[in-house]
């Protein structure tokens, strides 16, 4: 749903012209940095970038889903860094406070978020809790007017620079699976909270991920997310199937810039006396990519208007994810071979980083395999009703 379509577009042109003007040009700045410069942050900070879509009573924009994923669409056109720095506090950062915090929490935690003054992190991922998101073992033992959390979480975006984490924990040990788990906002600072330095990653220089230790981390009780036990795994999953359509959303916008490199490529590299995209191999390879952009962009839209319009979305946002990051992969490979030698070198094209920070996204919010068994699962469902 587009509630202003004149101001979206405005809005989108402006995002359009940002990652043309500040982020292409400061792509190997980040990488060599491995951060985020400052200076680039705050310009973010400064047009709302952090705030899409926190409601507007807290300062943010209150985009619908559909308007979005239009400006994720945009803002993803560059490295992963620059979206990622901002997409926890308009995404799966926010998402379980706006779902289902509490007035009061609202009010104290969205506001920072949503001007950048403060970076949330989402914190579900255990070594053992993964795929399966039920088996979270770290705990949040009740003591009086506060709990108090013990365990480790791994595998966390934006952990090591994060000011508020979202952390997904078990309060009732007795209750095993999902029913056992609770919400909790737990600010940085907190006696016996850790993280870990960012990792050394394959890709995605400059988004920094890692760990999250609790060591008899002592939480008010009025930061239990909702002020109810128990609601935790749906909470998690209330802000992951938003943000499944999101992020193919974001898989879909760094596939159309390696198109828009690789066909350039293709119409000025000469070989045997002719560009090569009139070459019929290298033109089919070109066709695919945006064939493949066109159908995820148009299947991300149509999910995100279903999610404005209240439908259950539990599939779709599923398939949604699955297409786009698998369709994300093909691009980056065809991009690669379409450059030939020229894709594999970090002097002659960014494509190569492309190529390898484009690999994550089919393994964060689901991987393929696991998104594969929940389409069959919401499938029959579907069927059966």
């Amino acid at each position: 749903m587009i509630r202003d379509n004149e101001k979206l577009q405005s809005l989108a042109a402006d995002v359009r012209h940002w990652v043309r003007d500040i982020a292409h040009p400061n792509e190997d700045r980040v990488a060599e940095l491995n951060e985020v410069p400052q200076d680039i942050v705050t310009d973010m900070a400064d047009r709302g970038y952090f705030g899409w879509s926190i409601p507007e009573e807290y300062g943010g924009l209150g985009a619908t889903t559909e308007e979005l994923v239009t400006l994720a669409l945009e803002l993803s056109q560059c490295s992963v860094a620059f979206r990622a720095r901002v997409g926890t506090n308009t995404g799966i950062g926010s998402e379980a406070l706006v779902a289902d915090g509490t007035e009061e929490q609202k009010r104290r935690w969205l506001p920072d978020l949503a001007s950048g003054r403060a970076t949330g992190s989402f914190a579900l991922t255990e070594p053992d809790a993964g795929s399966e998101a039920s088996a979270v073992a770290t705990t949040a033992r009740r003591d009086g007017s506060a709990y108090i959390l013990n365990g480790k979480k791994c595998y966390i975006t934006n952990a090591p620079i994060a000011d508020f984490f979202t952390v997904i924990a078990r309060t009732n040990p007795g209750i095993p699976g999902a029913r056992g788990l609770s919400a909790f906002m737990v600010e940085r600072g907190a006696q016996g909270l850790t993280t870990s330095k960012p990792y050394k990653m394959m890709g995605q220089a400059g988004s920094p991920v890692g760990e999250i230790h609790f060591d008899d981390v002592q939480v008010p009780a009025e930061n239990l997310i909702g002020g109810r036990e128990g609601e935790g795994f749906r909470t998690a999953m209330k802000v992951l199937n938003k943000q499944r359509i999101h992020l193919a959303a974001l898989c879909t916008g760094p596939a159309i810039r390696m198109f828009d490199l690789a066909f350039e490529h293709a119409e000025t590299r000469k070989q045997f006396g002719q560009p090569i995209v009139d070459f019929q191999l290298v033109a089919a390879l070109l066709a695919d990519c945006q064939t493949e952009i066109h159908a995820a962009r148009a299947l991300v839209l149509e999910t995100a208007r279903a999610r404005d319009r209240g439908d259950d979305i539990a599939l779709a946002a599923s398939i949604c994810k699955y297409f786009a990051s698998e369709m994300c992969g093909r691009v980056a490979d065809r991009a690669v071979q379409v450059f030939g030698g020229a894709g594999y070198v970090a002097n002659h094209s960014p494509i190569e980083r492309y190529y390898r920070d484009v690999r994550l996204f089919r393994l964060y919010e689901g991987t393929s395999q696991i998104h594969q068994l929940n389409i069959t699962r919401q499938t029959r469902k579907v069927r059966d009703q």
